[in-house]
C-alpha cells in the first residue's frame, strides 16, 4: 500500500510518499481501507519535533482521524464484515488482548494513540482493534466522519466530562477556527449553554457566529477579559475551554468569574503560563483543571449524538494523501477553519 510517513524530525521534506506492507490482523482486530482522515496539530508539532507522544518511534504514519470501509477481519471478530463502513476510535485504551494492538492502554503513561504513537491514517489501509471502531450511518459521506473522532471526543470530555457544563451556563472557547472548537462549539450549544468565542480574524469570529457561538470577539485585536466581562454584565464567564494555553491565559483567568473554571487541553500557542493574580485565583474560587485523556466508554455516546444531531460539518479543505505536505504547511499557518481533510 501507499503511505506518507516519516524517519526523521524536520519540516515537510521529511515526509516520504512511499510503498509499505499491508497490514495483517490479529485475531481481534480489522483492517480498514481508509477513504478520509484528517489532521490535527499532533501530526505537526510531532513533525517538527517540538513534541511526542511517549511511545513514538520512527518511522511513522500519522492521521488520527480515520473514516472507511473494512476489507479484512480476524477470527474472533464476529460483528464486523468486509464492506462494512466504519469510523475509528484512535485511543487504545481497553483494547482487547486479542488484538495485535493491545497493551498500549495506559492513560497516564503510554497510551497509544493510532496516527500517534501506531501508524494511523496517511496510509490506504490501517489496522485497527474491532473493538474501537463504529459504524457510519449510509447517508454520511466518509470525509464528515473523518472530521468526527479526535476533535469531537476531545471537546466533549473536556467540556462535559471535566468540566462538568450544564445548560444556562457561559462557555468562552478560544481558537474558534481549529476543528476541536467548532466541535466545542457546537456541543456546548446543543447542550443549552451560552457561548462565548474568539478568533483571530473578524471572518472567524463571523464564522463561529454561524456555527451558533452568542457572542464573538476578535481576540488578536481586542481585550479578552472585557469581551467576557461586558457580554456577562460583569459576572464574567462560568468556564474557558482553552486550547491555546500562553497566549490568552491570563486574560482567560480574570474573564471567569467567582465559582468558574478554566478546563485546559492544549497548549497550541506555549508551553508556559502565567496566573497573573493568585489573590483574584483563590478569593474568587476558581479551578483550573487539566482535560486527561477519555475513556472508551464516551466514544459511543458522542458519536451517537454527532449522528442524531444537528451538526455542521466543517471541512476547510480536501488534498490527496500525496499532498499531506501542503495540507500541513496550511495547518502550520493557521490558514483554515475546521479540518483539513486527506483523501489516499
Amino acid at each position: 500500500m501507499k503511505a506518507m510517513l516519516y524517519t526523521e524530525t524536520g519540516g515537510p521534506e521529511v515526509l516520504k510518499y512511499v510503498d509499505v506492507a499491508d497490514p495483517e490482523p490479529g485475531a481481534g482486530d480489522v483492517v480498514v481501507d481508509v477513504a478520509a482522515t484528517s489532521l490535527n496539530r499532533l501530526d505537526v508539532v510531532q513533525r517538527n519535533g517540538w513534541f511526542q507522544m511517549p511511545g513514538f518511534a520512527y518511522p511513522h504514519i500519522a492521521g488520527m482521524d480515520v473514516a472507511g470501509t473494512v476489507s479484512a477481519v480476524g477470527e474472533a471478530v464476529t460483528a464486523l464484515a468486509v464492506g462494512d463502513r466504519v469510523v475509528v476510535d484512535p485511543s487504545l485504551a481497553g483494547v482487547a488482548e486479542s488484538s495485535k494492538l493491545a497493551g498500549h492502554g495506559d492513560l497516564y503513561g503510554d497510551l497509544g494513540i493510532i496516527g500517534g504513537t501506531i501508524d494511523g491514517g496517511y496510509a490506504e489501509k490501517c489496522l485497527v482493534p474491532a473493538s474501537h471502531v463504529y459504524p457510519i450511518p449510509h447517508d454520511m459521506p466518509f470525509e464528515h466522519a473523518a472530521t468526527f473522532p479526535t476533535c469531537y471526543l476531545t471537546a466533549a470530555h473536556a467540556i462535559f466530562t471535566v468540566g462538568q457544563l450544564v445548560a444556562g451556563e457561559t462557555v468562552m472557547i478560544h481558537a474558534a477556527g481549529s476543528g476541536v472548537s467548532t466541535a466545542a462549539i457546537q456541543l456546548a450549544k446543543n447542550a443549552g449553554a451560552i457561548v462565548l468565542a474568539t478568533a483571530g480574524s473578524d471572518e472567524k469570529c463571523e464564522r463561529a457566529l454561524a456555527l451558533g457561538a452568542d457572542h464573538v470577539h476578535n481576540n488578536r485585536t481586542g481585550d479578552v477579559t472585557g469581551f467576557a466581562r461586558e457580554v456577562t454584565q460583569g459576572a464574567g464567564v462560568n468556564m474557558v475551554f482553552d486550547h491555546v494555553g500562553t497566549a490568552l491565559f491570563g486574560a482567560s483567568l480574570f474573564g471567569i468569574g467567582v465559582g468558574g473554571r478554566l478546563v485546559s487541553c492544549g497548549n497550541s500557542s506555549g508551553d508556559e503560563a502565567t496566573i497573573p493574580s493568585l489573590g483574584y485565583l483563590f478569593h474568587s474560587g476558581i479551578k483550573i483543571m487539566g482535560s486527561d485523556p477519555y475513556r472508551p466508554e464516551e466514544f459511543g455516546p458522542v458519536w451517537e449524538t454527532f449522528c442524531t444531531g444537528d451538526f455542521e460539518v466543517v471541512i476547510d479543505s480536501e488534498y490527496a494523501l500525496a499532498d499531506a505536505a501542503q495540507a500541513q504547511d496550511k495547518m502550520l499557518a493557521n490558514d483554515f477553519f475546521g479540518k483539513i481533510v486527506l483523501k489516499p
